[in-house]
């Protein structure tokens, strides 16, 4: 294994997110196991933005949880592979930033979490977040990218861009 810790990664944050997602695609290319995928990720990106995030993870729909089996039917987020501290365990479709995009399967950028209706303080330092949906191979819903920092407006079109770009690969390389 390659000790990524040793790499500078740029100042811009556009081209170090592309530094992150090129790091994610040569640790994850070709492991088939989603929890290695996942867990991977979360803490390239919580390390290669570690003065402003302070909580990156993943929630990922529990197809057990729902209005019948399977992910199809699911309404329900369970935490998965994440770095920082404590998390939500679960999160109902529709209930804070999360279950918002879960819902909705789509981004949702949130620069001051206590002006968003129904946000789900899981640490209390949190003051924006980005949440980012997960899509598997066919195309359900997976799970999702959830980012908090400390900061107000932390988040931007670049995070969005780039963070989808990432989600978007990582379910799907083979």
């Amino acid at each position: 294994m390659v000790d990524l810790s040793s790499i500078e990664l740029p100042a811009d944050k556009a081209e170090r997110y592309a530094e992150i997602r090129r790091q994610i695609s040569g640790v994850v290319g070709g492991e088939p196991n989603r929890i290695a995928r996942l867990a991977s990720a979360a803490s390239l990106l919580a390390s290669g933005f570690a003065s402003r995030f302070i909580w990156t993870g993943f929630y990922m729909v529990d197809p057990e949880n729902g209005t019948g089996q399977g992910a199809d039917t699911a309404s329900e987020l369970v935490v998965g592979p994440y770095q920082g501290n404590l998390g939500c365990l679960r999160i109902p479709f529709g209930k804070g930033v999360c279950g918002e995009a879960a819902a909705r399967r789509k981004t949702v950028l949130v620069r001051d979490v206590h002006a968003f209706p129904g946000h789900i303080t899981c640490d209390s330092r949190s003051q924006s977040e980005i949440v980012v949906p997960l899509f598997d191979r066919n195309g359900s819903l997976a799970g999702v990218l959830d980012v908090d920092s400390a900061e107000l407006d932390a988040f931007d079109e670049i995070d969005r861009h780039w963070l989808e770009a990432i989600c978007a690969e990582l379910l799907v390389l083979p």
